[in-house]
């Protein structure tokens, strides 16, 4: 006989074990998010401590350089003994075993010499402030990589502030893009100063609008405008919210002073609207050229989709700008081994969420020279899916339908990389001043 609590014994274990599971993924996703954070902390750490040793050991020397007798044998030994255990630690393998031996002895060694010296010199450690410095990111994408002239007047625009720093430039030419990642500090909360971040991307923006002309541009990437997209991101301790408020300011003052019409995504936009719903009612995935190529803008000043700011028309020669606030967002591309767009515009829906595929990507195909065909992704969640798992599933679904895929890359740093890039210029530009 059919036990009656069957069911619901069955009925309870099912709702631990998927209990236990989302539970599972929760703390793995915030365990990640969590060592990711304690681990760049750590980084600073240790090359601010290594960077200070260093600091000491070469004004030593060169005191050594100018009067080999200034110093003892045994000190000069001793500071010879601090150099090499620099050089030795293992800065790229911080799980070395060795790392606290090397750390432990350079210290030692560091306190012998400042007692044989008879001087007060003492690594005070990493400042705290550094960990809670609030930072923006902006990634500005413009529809022109050929023209050199034009990319020269947009980066000497940028260097007007010297505050806000480009940090990485990623061209391509057979897109016809260029991909500009700049940082600043930023303040807690807008007020009425100023932010150098916003001010150095209108400025770029507005040498873009002045040296490139949407109507001669031609390449395999789509694109809405000469400024096609511009994207803020918070760094540090910085919320979404104060990046957002960046975003909403700088669309305004583009559609207000420079009359090109400027749609929010993201945290910029009341209501969260998406970036890839904007493009689609814009018309941005279809090609709007032979082939696979996009020439020029939009081919309509009226728009079917009314901006958050500026006119209700658009130039052609200037087109749309979007303007959006998220937090971090990874790009990588797989390129494709094939010249049937339509086959891996197929693989790129089913590497994609909206095509049942991995979860937080978004995927479009775009013709990359005569045989190759690149899966582009935008990763919205990289710590949850990141670039090694797009490169296995497009491996996977292309080996199905028998092309073979080439190794894919970053269009970008990584958000460590930057901030730490950063760092070191905002630290060389406090020397020189």
């Amino acid at each position: 006989m059919e036990d009656i609590f069957d069911s619901s014994l069955n009925l309870e274990e099912t709702h631990f074990n998927e209990g236990f599971n989302e539970g599972y993924a929760d703390g793995l996703s915030s365990g990640k998010d969590e060592g990711r954070q304690v681990g760049l902390k750590h980084g600073f750490e240790v090359g601010e401590e290594l960077g200070f040793y260093r600091g000491c050991i070469d004004v030593w020397n060169s005191a050594i350089r100018v009067d080999p007798t200034c110093f003892s044998s045994r000190i000069q030994k001793s500071i010879n003994t601090m150099d090499n255990l620099v050089k030795k630690y293992p800065t790229s393998e911080p799980e070395n075993d060795s790392v606290n031996e090397v750390m432990d002895s350079l210290r030692l060694k560091f306190r012998s010499v400042c007692a044989s010296l008879n001087v007060k010199l003492e690594y005070k450690g990493y400042p705290k402030e550094m960990l809670k410095l609030m930072l923006a990111c902006c990634k500005v994408y413009i529809s022109e990589s050929r023209n050199r002239v034009a990319l020269d007047s947009i980066e000497q625009a940028a260097k007007l502030f010297p505050q806000a720093a480009i940090i990485n430039k990623f061209e391509d030419e057979t897109y016809n893009r260029v991909g500009y990642t700049l940082v600043s500090k930023v303040t807690p909360e807008p007020s009425s100063g100023m932010c150098p971040l916003k001010t150095t991307v209108f400025a770029m923006v507005k040498a873009a609008f002045e040296a490139v002309d949407l109507e001669s541009h031609h390449g395999s990437h789509p694109r809405l405008g000469v400024v096609d997209h511009i994207c803020f991101h918070p760094l540090g301790s910085t919320s979404l919210d104060r990046t957002a408020a960046l975003a909403k300011s700088l669309a305004a003052d583009i559609g207000s002073i420079l009359q090109v019409p400027s749609f929010l995504y993201g945290a910029a936009h009341k209501e969260g609207r998406t970036l890839d719903s904007i493009r689609r009612e814009l018309g941005y995935f279809r090609p709007n050229f032979t082939g696979n190529q996009w020439a020029g803008g939009p081919k309509s000043e009226l728009l079917p989709l009314k901006p958050d700011e500026g006119p209700t028309h658009a130039v052609q020669a200037k087109g749309v700008v979007v303007i959006g606030a998220t937090p971090w967002v990874d790009n990588y591309n797989v390129p494709v081994y094939s010249t049937d767009i339509g086959l891996v515009r197929r693989i790129a829906k089913r590497v994609s969420g909206r095509g049942k595929g991995l979860p937080s990507v978004q995927a479009m195909a775009l013709a990359h020279g005569e045989d190759v065909i690149e899966v582009a992704c935008n990763l919205l969640e990289p710590s949850e899916v990141g670039g090694d798992l797009v490169q296995l599933e497009v491996e996977r679904i292309a080996g199905e339908e028998g092309l073979a895929v080439r190794k894919g890359y970053y269009t970008d740093f990584s958000q460590e990389n930057i901030i730490q890039s950063y760092l070191q210029l905002d630290f060389h530009r406090g020397q020189r001043e």
